[in-house]
């Protein structure tokens, strides 16, 4: 069969560190394996356009593997030119760049090794949340330009002790944040999510849910977006809800970009409504070098955490979705069911998913 991955480029970084297994140098080690069994293995980082490795193969692929990192868009359109393709693997977190209902139509599975990245992404944002608060980014700007002027830096400076801190989902990446929030006494702890947490893991947090978005962002001093990407978050921190934040609170987005009105979220800075916005997540993944992101600020100095995304695939990470990606091609080989958990798409089309599982 034909195995097509689409894998970001790493350079020189990932002949030096064989360990960057999600690069296009190292193939998610599965080159050799694949071989051995007699399979076609197509590895690249060309996505766009007709003539790109990605459309020109996905043709007649009966696999297709990418990362959300530099992810192949697979369209209705593809889907429907992908005469052979019988399963998609996510190798990592995260299946929004497969259209879903164009793949149950086709009857397509689609698979990510969940779980592979959750301590990543949650350890990213702490340390997102902490950047913004206390003002990190324009403090280490101002030291690279050669300036001191500590009042400019610490007029925007604040403690995490005795904030509200509020995660939009509470899933295996929300729950990892309360859980690492908890020791910097932080004023409350709250999520929004369609379903409650267990009684007895929201205690365990000391978090309380906020059924209604509005009411929940009003409470927070910082706002972290942990809650998959679908036709039900797409755009749900936009100009509207923006208005229901407190003045001046943060805002920290690992989750996807789309969830968040790129426009909206740098006008908000610019007015001051966000004191700054960090995270790793883009609508478009590369972002445009001209991507309103990449500068928006608050003009009273309020930082720009914005990175590439890289949050959830540390090498740590890697190891974890490599691992994962060849287990869930060893069982569609062998014909063997796979781990529920990994399944956004099964034999029978969608598997049922909480709000805040991602």
């Amino acid at each position: 069969m034909k195995v097509l991955a689409i894998l970001y480029k790493g350079g020189e970084a990932a002949q030096q560190e064989p360990r960057l297994l999600g690069t296009i140098e190292n193939q998610l080690g599965l080159r050799e394996w694949l071989e051995s069994e007699g399979h076609e293995f197509i590895v690249s980082d060309d996505k766009e356009g007709p003539d790109s490795v990605f459309q020109k193969n996905i043709v007649d692929a009966e696999v297709l593997i990418t990362t959300p990192f530099h992810p192949g868009y697979l369209t209705r359109d593809l889907v429907s030119k992908a005469k052979n393709l019988k399963i998609c693997i996510t190798a990592g977190v995260g299946s929004d760049h497969v259209d879903l209902n164009a793949a149950v139509d086709a009857g397509i599975e689609v698979l990510e090794v969940s779980g592979s990245n959750v301590v990543s992404v949650a350890e990213h944002v702490v340390m997102s949340i902490l950047l913004l608060v206390r003002n990190f980014v324009p403090a280490h700007e101002m030291i690279e330009r050669g300036d001191w002027q500590v009042s400019d830096i610490a007029r925007n400076a604040f403690d995490l002790e005795g904030k509200v801190v509020g995660t939009i989902g509470a899933g295996r990446i929300g729950y990892r944040v309360l859980q690492r929030l908890r020791p910097f006494d932080c004023k409350e702890l709250i999520y929004y999510d369609y379903a409650p947490l267990p009684d007895a893991a929201a205690k365990a947090v000391g978090a309380r849910r906020v059924a209604d978005l509005k009411e929940f962002v009003a409470q927070c001093d910082v706002v972290t977006v942990n809650c998959p990407l679908h036709e039900g978050t797409r755009g749900l921190v936009n100009a509207e809800l923006l208005k229901s934040f407190k003045k001046g609170a943060w805002l920290v987005n690992t989750a996807r970009g789309a969830i968040c009105d790129k426009d909206a979220v740098a006008a908000a800075l610019k007015s001051g409504q966000l004191s700054g916005y960090s995270g790793d997540v883009w609508d478009v993944q590369p972002a445009p070098k001209d991507h309103v992101w990449r500068t928006a600020k608050n003009p009273l100095g309020g930082g720009n955490g914005m990175v590439p995304h890289y949050s959830g695939t540390t090498l740590d990470a890697q190891a974890r979705y490599a691992a994962g990606t060849r287990s869930i091609l060893e069982n569609y080989l062998k014909g063997t069911d796979q781990e529920p958990q990994n399944v956004i798409i099964g034999r029978k089309g969608y598997e049922t998913k909480a709000y805040g599982q991602r």
